[in-house]
């Protein structure tokens, strides 16, 4: 992918939104497929990183405008589809500006109101999907087709784990024997850990990076729990969240165990300079992993 560069945002502007052309731009923040270049006070121009990125953001400017106004926390609505030029080959959005600091950075610390606003976003998510909504292999699957999955991050991160390990397969196990989801898929974000949120006074303040948005089972989502919420705040998401059946929760905390693992790699990754890497992500998979241990 091209280098992208304030130079190179304020020529595409220039070329194909000149209203917004003056609009100051600030210095982006670097996301998994994509990077973030806030423009005034209320845009951000987002960029990609990857290849599969282009195909990510076509599809949140698809869905994710007809969605975002029945969600009770703000969400980057995409507002244009900038489709591709010589002078950059690829496709690229302007969305909606998400203020708040990012979750990995600044964690939620007041457990009770960002537990009842995840619920209440959650609940409004959780729609029934029509039949052409996308799905994403292993963020809907059923839990024991990524039996294999977790035993490979269990052997990579063996040293990270340590003793943890006889616990977090006792919570895997227990998660892939719960029934499965058996009602019809609904809506999902699917990808949320901590540096796909933003806090603002310590509670949840605005949910961001809908490039995983798919169909399948809740507990998917509801692993939030104990990725994002500080110990002890689980029991007052589910109270709130209402819909969740012991199975379901379940499920979810398999779902949490496996993302906390991704997490722990991407951090080491990062400690040791490899593409993708995130230092910041460690924290928060190794406090998820306490919290499920702890239960």
């Amino acid at each position: 992918m091209e280098e992208v560069t304030e130079t190179l945002i304020r020529a595409l502007l220039k070329e194909q939104h000149p209203d917004l052309a003056e609009l100051d731009i600030h210095s982006p923040v670097r996301g998994w497929d994509n990077e973030l270049w806030r423009l005034g006070q209320n845009l951000a121009a987002r960029l990609p990183r990857t290849e599969r990125a282009p195909e990510l953001l076509r599809k949140e400017h698809r869905w994710l405008p007809a969605l975002a106004p029945t969600l009770p926390l703000p969400v980057p609505t995409p507002v244009h589809l900038v489709e591709p030029t010589p002078r950059f080959p690829q496709p690229w959005t302007i969305a909606a500006w998400v203020p708040g600091s990012p979750a990995d950075r600044t964690p939620i610390s007041e457990g009770d109101h960002a537990a009842e606003a995840l619920a209440e976003f959650l609940r409004a998510l959780h729609k029934e999907a029509p039949e052409d909504a996308p799905r994403v292999q292993e963020r809907g699957a059923p839990l024991p087709t990524l039996s294999h999955v977790f035993e490979q991050q269990l052997r990579d991160l063996a040293h990270e784990i340590g003793t943890q390990a006889p616990a977090l397969r006792t919570v895997w196990e227990d998660a892939v024997t719960a029934p499965p989801w058996q009602g019809t898929p609904v809506w999902l974000h699917s990808d949320l850990h901590p540096a796909n949120v933003v806090v603002t006074d310590g509670t949840l303040s605005g949910v961001i990076d809908f490039g995983e948005l798919c169909a399948g089972d809740p507990a998917t989502d509801l692993a939030a729990a104990w990725l994002l919420l500080p110990n002890g705040a689980a029991p007052r998401f589910f109270e709130a969240y209402e819909r969740a059946d012991d199975a379901t929760i379940r499920r979810a905390r398999g779902r949490a165990v496996l993302q906390a693992l991704v997490l722990i790699a991407i951090r080491r990754n990062g400690e040791r300079g490899l593409p993708g890497g995130k230092v910041t992500w460690g924290r928060a998979g190794r406090a998820t992993l306490q919290r499920l241990i702890a239960r």
